[in-house]
C-alpha cells in the first residue's frame, strides 16, 4: 500500500504491516525498514522517512548509516558506567570475601547504576556524580554517600587503566560531601589509669572477665579480636598471639607479640579454659566465646558508665605511646589500621615486629607500674 515518496505499508500474509521505504544508491535500489504499524504511526514512518532522505541527499547510504549507529550504541553499552563497573567487580572479588564481594555489587545497583548504569563512562562529570551523591545524602545516609564516591573511583580509575575513560572525577568533589561529626569513644585519661588498674584487679565478679580486661589492656586489641581469640593462635613460646586474616579482614595475620604481663595472664586462662577452643568461652555455652557486652558491663558495674569501653583501651594505648616518644609507625601497625595498598598490607603484617616487641614490653611494665600507684 503506497503512502508516497517511495515509502509503502507492506502487508504480510498474516496480516502484519511494516513501513518500508524504497530508495537508489550509486543506481542499485534497497529497501530500508522503518519499523511496524501501528507501533510506528504513519507521522511517524513519514518523519523518518524524511530523516533517510535527507541522509541520501548528503550522499550517506541509509543501511550504512543504520549500521554506524548500532555499533556505536553498542560501544556505549560496553563503555557504560554499569559495564565497566561489572567488569572491575568481576576482576576484584577474586581477592574478596564473597560477603564483601556481594555487597559491593548491590550498592552499585542500588545507588549509582539506576542513574549512571546506561551513562558512557567517559561522559560522566562531578557535577552529575554529585547530584547521585547529595540524593543518598538527602536521605541522611552520610556513610552510606562516602562509600559510594569511594566506590565510583574506583570504577573510573579502572576506566582509565582500560583506556575507556581519560580521568577520575572524584578528586574534584573532595570536601562536597556532608561529615558526620566524630564521636571519640570514651575513656579515661592518662591520670586515671592507675585508679582503673586498681579497680580491674581487684573486680569481684567472674574472673575469666577481670583476665579478659587485664588482657585488652596489655594487648589494646578490639573487643571483637579477643572474643574470638583461640588457643591454635597463641604462641607462649615466641611470646605471639597471630589473628587470622579473614578475622582481622585483611590479606594476612595480625600479629600481636605478648609481654611477660600479657604471659601471665594467658598462662592463668589456660589453667581455666586450655580444654576448650576458646580462649575466653562463654560459662553458658562453651562451644561459644564470651558475650559481645562482658567487657562493657564489667566497666560500669566499676563505675565506668560513660568514662571507658573496651574501644577505649586503644586510643589510651595509642595516646601514651606517642606521648613517650614510640614510632607512629610501629604504633598504627600494632593497632591494625587497614592498609589500603593490598600488596603493601600482606607485606607490613609483620612490618617492625623486632620494635613492636620492645614496645609492647615497654607497654607490659608502664601497666604493671600503673596498677602499683598508690591512690592520693
Amino acid at each position: 500500500m503506497a503512502d508516497g515518496q517511495g515509502m509503502y505499508l507492506h502487508v504480510a500474509p498474516n496480516g502484519a504491516k511494516y513501513w518500508r521505504l524504497k530508495y537508489r544508491v550509486d543506481g542499485k535500489e534497497r529497501v530500508h525498514a522503518i519499523g511496524v504499524y501501528p507501533t510506528v504511526s504513519l507521522l511517524a514512518a513519514r518523519k523518518e522517512r524524511d530523516a533517510i532522505k535527507d541522509q541520501i541527499r548528503a550522499g550517506l547510504d541509509p543501511s550504512h548509516e543504520k549500521r554506524r549507529v548500532r555499533i556505536e550504541a553498542g560501544v556505549r553499552r560496553t563503555n557504560s558506567f554499569e559495564a565497566i563497573a561489572r567488569e572491575w567487580h568481576e576482576a576484584k572479588c577474586q581477592t574478596w570475601k564473597q560477603s564483601y564481594a556481594d555487597g559491593v555489587i548491590a550498592l552499585l545497583e542500588k545507588e549509582l547504576f539506576p542513574v549512571l548504569g546506561a551513562r558512557p563512562i567517559a561522559e560522566i562529570t562531578p557535577p552529575e556524580l554529585l547530584a547521585v551523591l547529595r540524593k543518598i545524602e538527602a536521605r541522611g545516609a552520610l556513610e552510606m554517600s562516602k562509600k559510594s564516591m569511594q566506590l565510583a573511583g574506583q570504577v573510573f580509575r579502572f576506566g582509565v587503566a582500560t583506556g575507556r575513560c581519560e580521568r577520575d572525577p572524584t578528586p574534584d568533589l573532595k570536601g562536597a560531601l556532608k561529615t558526620r561529626k566524630v564521636k571519640h569513644m570514651a575513656r579515661v585519661s592518662e591520670a586515671e589509669l592507675p585508679e582503673l588498674m586498681r579497680k580491674i584487679a581487684a573486680y569481684d565478679g567472674d574472673i575469666q572477665t577481670r583476665l579478659a580486661l587485664q588482657f585488652m589492656v596489655l594487648t589494646f586489641v578490639r573487643t571483637g579480636e579477643m572474643r574470638f581469640a583461640e588457643w591454635a593462635e597463641i604462641d607462649e613460646a615466641k611470646a605471639e598471639w597471630r589473628i587470622p586474616a579473614e578475622r582481622m579482614k585483611m590479606p594476612s595475620a595480625h600479629i600481636v607479640p605478648l609481654s611477660t604481663q600479657a604471659l601471665e595472664v594467658i598462662r592463668q586462662l589456660r589453667e581455666l579454659n586450655g580444654r576448650w577452643r576458646w580462649v575466653f568461652p562463654s560459662q553458658s555455652n562453651t562451644q561459644k566465646p564470651i558475650s559481645e557486652n562482658t567487657v562493657l558491663f564489667a566497666l560500669y558495674r566499676m563505675g565506668y558508665h560513660s568514662r571507658m569501653t573496651g574501644h577505649g583501651f586503644r586510643g589510651l594505648a595509642s595516646t601514651i605511646l606517642n606521648e613517650n616518644g614510640f614510632e607512629p609507625d610501629w604504633i598504627e601497625r600494632q593497632l591494625a589500621h587497614s592498609e589500603r595498598n593490598d600488596v603493601r598490607a600482606a607485606y607490613n603484617h609483620a612490618q617492625y615486629l623486632s620494635e613492636r616487641k620492645r614496645m609492647m614490653q615497654w607497654w607490659g611494665d608502664y601497666i604493671q607500674r600503673a596498677s602499683t600507684v598508690s591512690s592520693v
